[in-house]
């Protein structure tokens, strides 16, 4: 393997990301050293809010364009928010967010062999050219990746009746009534299953670094990219298994058989 060590950086407003134990499931399974260290965002200064708060996306139909923060919009990206409270979502590009953490990493003289992977709540989303708009995403891959916790809960679709109950209720009460029909199918703030759904993308990360492939098209295998949540439960929860081809991968890449 190329990758020497391997950084998690935390995100305290999520305390269901159990970082030990994500640590040890990386070494695990790659025998890479695996370091933890706090919130990347804690004891950043004011540029680097600035330039976070100008990767906002205003309009979901269009290609991304830096936008000029307000005083209290930088003022919004140095609160730990918990996104769990939020009637409206702010969405970040996802590829201009990564590479504000990568300037600020860069100074920090990091090796080209060690991978960076930074824990956020922010939403990030990526614009598609095939249907020309944005869509959120769990899943930032590069050095450093980025990894939504937020976009682990939104990106991937609830079950569409969900959907369709919601289009004909507009009743508050009614809402929580149709969450409460529907929970456990799909994830939720402060969900348990979280961390353990997380591996899966650890997974998918370092595969990415190692072998510019972070996907698999097989739905047996924990590398599938789920856009529904229960295809995401399926390969991050009841499967846990990886396809043979991909499996075949991780053994040459840790040097078993």
């Amino acid at each position: 393997m190329k990758t020497s060590k391997i950084i998690l950086y935390d995100d305290p407003t999520v305390p269901q990301i159990q970082l030990e134990q994500l640590a040890k499931f990386i070494e695990n399974t790659f025998q890479v050293k695996t370091e933890i260290r706090g919130n990347f965002f804690e004891n950043s200064n004011e540029d680097m809010y600035r330039k976070i708060a100008s990767t906002r996306i205003f309009d979901l139909k269009k290609p991304f364009k830096i936008h000029t923060p307000t005083i209290e919009e930088i003022q919004i990206e140095t609160q730990n928010t918990d996104m769990s409270n939020k009637e409206e979502m702010i969405l970040y590009d996802g590829f201009e967010f990564q590479k504000i953490v990568s300037e600020f990493l860069l100074k920090d003289k990091h090796k080209e062999d060690t991978l960076h992977i930074v824990f956020t709540n922010k939403l990030t989303c990526t614009f598609d050219e095939t249907d020309f708009r944005y869509h959120a995403r769990a899943l930032i891959s590069s050095n450093p990746t980025i990894i939504s916790t937020t976009g682990i809960i939104e990106a991937p679709a609830k079950p569409k009746q969900y959907y369709l109950d919601l289009m004909t209720n507009f009743n508050k009460e009614k809402i929580q009534e149709i969450k409460e029909k529907y929970k456990g199918e799909f994830l939720e703030y402060n969900d348990f299953r979280l961390s353990e759904v997380i591996e899966g993308y650890l997974l998918q990360a370092v595969m990415y670094f190692e072998t510019g492939d972070a996907f698999c098209e097989n739905k047996e295998c924990r590398l599938y990219n789920a856009h529904w949540q229960k295809d995401l439960f399926y390969s991050q929860i009841e499967n846990k298994n990886l396809c043979k081809k991909h499996q075949e991968y991780l053994n040459e890449l840790t040097n078993h058989t």
